[in-house]
């Protein structure tokens, strides 16, 4: 008799935006000042407010040395897997979560979107919803690219994740 089989991981997509691990929390960068991890954060805010969490004022800041750095602006500038640093889209410095691997550079706004990317990748069966809103076909899974989603460079992307999740010890 055949021994039986595991069952697939699953991954469901919780279909994120491209905001949702930028703005909502903070995002872990490479201070400016001393090479050191910095975040930028939302300034908090006071409840009577009706300014979405998106737009809100950002605060770059570093426990190390010191800095910090207020940004009113509520514009941000997005990149993508082309870029070949990826920066913070607020203040446009490089993320502190981020390594190379042989097919391009793997990265993560923060703890939590590193969770997700290794959820994704490990999980051998992918499913989201049906794509009934054009909106959801590029949400934050469907703009990964095609090396990192292709079931033959799992072990390398998973590799490249864990060195990223051991830089978050150090």
């Amino acid at each position: 008799m055949p021994a039986p089989s595991t069952p697939p991981l699953r991954f469901r997509d919780p279909g994120h935006d491209k905001y949702h691990f930028a703005c909502t929390d903070r995002v872990l960068v490479r201070c400016p000042k001393c090479e050191r991890q910095a975040q930028v954060v939302p300034v908090p805010r006071d409840a009577d407010s009706a300014t979405p969490r998106r737009s809100a004022e950002r605060r770059l800041v570093c426990r190390h040395c010191g800095l910090s750095r207020k940004r009113d602006e509520q514009t941000m500038t997005f990149r993508w897997y082309g870029d070949p640093e990826m920066s913070d889209p607020c203040f446009q410095v490089p993320l502190w979560l981020r390594t190379r691997t042989r097919h391009g550079l793997l990265w993560a706004y923060n703890a939590e979107h590193l969770d997700l990317l290794r959820q994704y990748v490990q999980a051998t069966l992918r499913e989201h919803d049906p794509w009934h809103e054009p909106w959801r076909k590029m949400g934050l899974i469907g703009r990964l690219p095609a090396w990192i989603k292709q079931a033959k460079n799992r072990d390398e992307v998973l590799r490249g994740l864990d060195r990223m999740r051991a830089s978050l010890a150090g």
